[in-house]
């Protein structure tokens, strides 16, 4: 091949070359079809054999090749050039086009062809920076001519210009894609509270943004003092990664320690790194960061040396911030799990235990049937009934209601219970029973916490019934289908040391009826918000008289639960029904 020389028709199509160039320069915002397309047309003018355009990186000072005709695939991919280096890096320093007939006799070539005898290398400068080099090579001696220098000297600058606005046009549309993808992670990860789940939703939604190899997520454990993995990928793989990194030691120690991203390009150069994949060249760290305080690295490696870019330190950085708080939140949702489970395991555990402090079963009498029911508000409840035993043929009944719900309320309902079996055996009156429960409640005072007791004495053998009250709602009495309230009153026990209670005493007939209720069967409200009332409870009992003690205790919680439309209770439900015998 024989070196081409100038020509009207050369001037005529370098002047169509031109037009042509500032046409595809000005229409095409696509990299990759703007140096395709500069090839191409770079040939009509210039029938070169091998052709590249090199680009310069700001931050290393390295020419890497973009686009490339004639060179090998490995020689595309690993090829760096430094500045001043070659005759390429010649040409970036001397800001001027570079042609060497002889390459051979060029003692600064960089020999990445063998069968390379000339080369032409011209910058592309635009607004005094260069951004790159137009690189042509022949296998013939002597094969570029000025006339060619002068050509591509004219285009560089047109190509630099073209070649900016381009890469100008992709850093813009990938930025806003990448925000784009930033934002949809954003909102992914923050509605993700299991936090094995998060962490394998972090993996693949970078996977979309960084093309790694090996990922993990580090996380700094309660000494505050190492990194522990917690989540790994290699190839595409989840492994298990048992080490524990210090703070400082390593990559991702040094990226933990001084709160900044690490990027190795070349990890075999760096003297902090620490192998863990043998495949690894280049390695990017990023720390997690919340309220000044790091949780954790976030660890991405390739086996490509010089993989990883600002770019992707940049958007990893921005979302490392994301992915700290949607971390965060997942672990704290984890504790507050792990407390629930806890606390419903403890307060399982002290329902048993309420239920075995209240009577196993009520007692059976010769002249009178009793039943009783209990449903707590919560798990467990503030409201107790108890049957005692006196000598002969008397039985005492309690029923109850502590102020407050729920744990406190149960605890204070089991000190009161115990009071009244420990006071049982001196075999006080109705009204001495509360005035020694009151006494004592009130030497051991606790702010806010009350007890509204009813306390009644029922003789089997002269059917009769002695009544005392504390606070609790009035009791019913059902003769012949004839609702009368027992009219006892008095103040809750607890609150105050000197007070007197009084007591009434009844005789019943067979088939009369005493209810004894708790507020909770009252104050029980339907999806209107209408209480059931004691209006309902006396039509109730009135109407259900005829029945047994059971099924009359029945009836009426059937009749709350009815009338609350099967909504949890909003207090502790009680009732114990006494129905006289013949």
């Amino acid at each position: 091949m024989s070196a081409p020389t100038a020509s009207p028709n050369t001037v005529l199509n370098v002047e169509a070359f031109l037009l042509e160039v500032v046409e595809i320069t000005n229409t095409t915002l696509d990299l990759d079809t703007l140096l395709a397309a500069i090839a191409q047309a770079t040939r009509r003018v210039i029938d070169y054999e091998i052709f590249s355009i090199l680009l310069l990186n700001e931050r290393t000072q390295e020419l890497r090749m973009r686009f490339e005709i004639g060179h090998s695939q490995e020689v595309a991919d690993r090829l760096r050039i430094k500045v001043g280096k070659g005759i390429t890096g010649q040409a970036v320093e001397r800001r001027e086009a570079v042609l060497v007939n002889d390459v051979s006799k060029e003692p600064n070539y960089i020999n990445a062809q063998a069968s390379v005898r000339s080369e032409l290398a011209v910058p592309m400068i635009v607004k005094k920076k260069v951004v790159g080099v137009l690189d042509l090579q022949s296998r013939e001696l002597g094969y570029f001519t000025e006339e060619h220098r002068r050509v591509l000297t004219l285009l560089a600058a047109r190509i630099a210009s073209g070649i900016e606005n381009a890469r100008l046009y992709t850093r813009v549309a990938r930025q806003a894609q990448t925000l784009s993808m930033l934002n949809e992670i954003s909102r992914e990860l923050t509605s993700i509270l299991d936090l094995d789940r998060l962490l394998q939703k972090i993996g693949e939604l970078l996977h979309q943004l960084i093309d790694y190899h090996m990922f993990g997520i580090l996380l700094v454990d309660d000494s505050g003092q190492n990194l522990v993995h917690r989540f790994a990928v290699r190839f595409d793989q989840n492994v298990q990664i048992k080490d524990v990194m210090p703070l400082g030691r390593g990559l991702v120690g040094y990226a933990a320690q001084h709160k900044e991203a690490v990027l190795a390009a070349d990890v075999s150069k760096d003297p902090r790194y620490i192998m863990l994949n043998p495949e690894s060249r280049s390695e990017l760290c990023v720390p997690m960061i919340l309220k000044d305080r790091v949780i954790g690295v976030l660890d991405l490696e390739h086996t490509k040396r010089g993989y990883f870019t600002d770019f992707h330190q940049r958007t990893l950085t921005t979302l490392a911030a994301q992915i700290a708080v949607a971390i965060e939140n997942a672990r704290l949702y984890q504790r507050i799990s792990q407390q629930e489970q806890r606390l419903e395991r403890d307060l399982a555990r002290a329902r048993e235990i309420q239920m075995h402090l209240l009577p196993p079963s009520c007692p059976v009498l010769k002249n009178a049937q009793i039943a009783a029911r209990y449903a707590p508000a919560l798990a467990i409840g503030g409201d107790l009934y108890d049957f005692l035993n006196y000598s002969g043929d008397v039985t005492g009944i309690a029923v109850g209601d502590v102020s407050g719900k729920g744990a406190p309320a149960a605890l204070f309902a089991a000190l009161a219970s115990g009071m009244l079996r420990s006071t049982v055996s001196s075999e006080p009156s109705a009204a001495e029973m509360l005035s020694a429960i009151n006494l004592a409640l009130a030497e051991r005072s606790l702010e806010a916490h009350f007890v509204c007791l009813l306390y009644a004495l029922w003789d089997d053998s002269l059917r009769t019934m002695q009544v005392a009250n504390s606070g609790f709602p009035r009791p019913l009495l059902c003769h012949s289908g004839v609702i009368t309230v027992v009219e006892a009153l008095g103040l809750p026990l607890g609150l105050f040391e000197d007070v007197h209670y009084e007591e009434l005493s009844i005789a019943a007939d067979p088939g009369d009826v005493f209810v004894f209720f708790s507020d909770g069967i009252l104050d029980a409200a339907g999806p209107d918000g209408e209480q059931f009332g004691r209006a309902r409870l006396e039509r109730l009992v009135a109407q259900t008289y005829g029945a047994s003690a059971e099924e009359i205790a029945d009836s009426i919680m059937l009749a709350v639960d009815q009338h609350s439309a099967g909504a949890d209770p909003f207090d502790d439900q009680t009732i114990v029904v006494l129905k006289v015998t013949q």
